[in-house]
């Protein structure tokens, strides 16, 4: 029987394939579900040393990256780009449409 979590099982997929991660953060930020996206950066904490480990290269204390990134949590974007940059991401804008050319 396999004792892993489906946190641990996550943070092993985003370890070997990073461009996975990416993607699917580009389609929960797609979607809008908060939630969702405070779990992924969960997981992918996991991947990038756990959340003490992110906590410590971005500057956070481990209480607070710990509080922001649960069920309840609402990171500030100063925060959420730290922890995003300690993982190798950034949060970008991109337009929703193709432009029309003429």
């Amino acid at each position: 029987m396999n004792d892993r979590t489906h946190d641990e099982a996550m943070a092993e997929v985003f370890r070997k394939d990073p461009g996975y991660a990416v993607e699917l953060l580009n389609a929960i930020l797609e979607d809008g579900d908060q939630a969702e996206l405070l779990i992924a950066l969960r997981q992918l904490a996991k991947a990038f040393g756990g959340v003490r480990g992110v906590a410590k290269e971005s500057g956070l204390n481990p209480n607070q990256l710990y509080r922001m990134l649960s069920a309840e949590g609402n990171p500030e974007f100063r925060n959420l780009a730290g922890i995003l940059r300690v993982m190798g991401l950034r949060l970008a804008v991109q337009p929703i449409n193709e432009p029309i050319t003429a």
